[in-house]
């Protein structure tokens, strides 16, 4: 199923998500937040991080994640949101292009690239009505 085109246009509007992980077997999770990129082609979430940070190596041992990308305001009418769930993979040539054009100055960086891959989207829009939420879902 296609995602439908407001969460996609919501996404492409924003460049920071905040990432969830947790270690293999863990009870604690992690949040870190990360500039990202995204492929609407592929539905794909690209970001960059050091495997040494916690929650590189937690991405590393146990792939599930969650993110979540926010427009922030105080006006309830104007409130938007957007929770996934999905599987975070090394990012791959065609990624690290497109962070690239999204964020000129990482070409001179040495990057360790990652995709989310959701599986679950869940996005509230307040200015379709208080409380609208739009779902998507993998049909993986």
């Amino acid at each position: 199923m296609a995602v439908d085109e407001r969460i996609v246009k919501f996404i492409k509007k924003h460049h920071v998500l905040t990432l969830a992980t947790l270690a293999e077997g863990g009870v604690q999770p992690y949040v870190a937040n990360c500039f990202y990129a995204y492929d609407a082609e592929r539905n794909l979430f690209i970001f960059t991080s050091d495997v040494a940070t916690r929650h590189g190596a937690e991405m590393e041992a146990n792939p599930a994640v969650a993110l979540s990308v926010v427009r922030e305001t105080r006006i309830v009418g104007a409130i938007e949101g957007l929770q996934v769930t999905g599987r975070v993979e090394r990012g791959d040539d065609e990624a690290k292009s497109r962070y690239i054009r999204r964020f000129p100055y990482a070409v001179v960086a040495s990057l360790t690239l990652w995709m989310v891959r959701p599986e679950f989207m869940k996005f509230t829009d307040n200015k379709l009505g208080f409380g609208k939420k739009l779902i998507w879902q993998s049909e993986e």
